[in-house]
């Protein structure tokens, strides 16, 4: 069975979820996300951030907080997904670290990425919904956004990878220090990460997904796009220019 850790011990691992309006399935995707835990055999925590939110996400939330001692509920006034997701590596306690998004909770790739960063085969696992062997369901805008993004990232920065956003798993104490260097945040914090990650050396391996949205995005796409690229010419910059 597997064994949850209450809040004064040091699980193994951490399991971060920013939220954002999620009223509608934050309470059954966090129980069921506990339920499928049941297989792995480690101590765990569950980290819920939550930026800016206007519905009874909080309260819900809070409401799971109290219910298992192996919740914690982070705050932030704004909605800002990288900052919340960011506060939230640097507040885990787990020897391994799995950033995770409401709608997903794949504990498939919880399997797969634990077993590459249990044997020392990888620093950082990358739930890729580009590769080959993927499949991603969602609609084609969705799709067509996440390649024009790593299009982007691979001409301007020169990712290598073929995904930064999404589920990513990795070793907390070695990937700590590269988290703080970070200075993007909202959108493209995942995408500084990952290819800060990239470029200092560190094994990053990534590993199909299969996707398929629960609901509507929680922030309008056609909204996201002038900050996005605010921020894509700043990590340019940050990656070829400053280093």
């Amino acid at each position: 069975m597997t064994k949850t850790a209450k809040k004064s011990d040091r699980p193994v691992l951490t399991i971060i979820i920013p939220v954002y309006n999620e009223e509608l399935i934050l309470y059954g995707s966090v129980e069921q996300l506990i339920a499928k835990l049941e297989r792995f055999q480690i101590t765990f925590e569950i980290i819920i951030t939550e930026n800016g939110s206007t519905d009874r996400t909080v309260a819900i939330g809070n409401e799971l907080a109290a219910k298992h001692d192996f919740i914690r509920m982070l705050h932030h006034p704004a909605p800002n997904y990288g900052a919340a997701l960011k506060h939230g590596i640097l507040e885990a306690k787990g020897d391994f670290v799995i950033c995770d998004e409401i709608d997903l909770c794949d504990v498939d790739f919880y399997e797969r990425a634990l077993a590459l960063l249990r044997s020392d085969q990888a620093d950082m696992v990358v739930g890729s919904k580009a590769l080959a062997q993927s499949q991603d369901d969602r609609p084609f805008m969705r799709r067509l956004a996440t390649r024009i993004l790593n299009d982007m990232l691979r001409y301007g920065v020169g990712f290598k990878g073929t995904d930064t956003h999404g589920l990513k798993s990795f070793q907390r104490e070695k990937l700590i220090p590269v988290v703080q260097r970070c200075e993007l945040e909202k959108d493209l914090f995942a995408s500084e990460f990952v290819i800060r990650a990239e470029r200092e050396g560190f094994r990053v391996e990534e590993v199909p997904l299969k996707v398929r949205e629960m609901r509507a995005p929680s922030i309008n796409l056609y909204r996201r796009v002038p900050k996005v690229m605010k921020d894509m010419t700043r990590l340019i910059y940050m990656i070829r220019i400053k280093g």
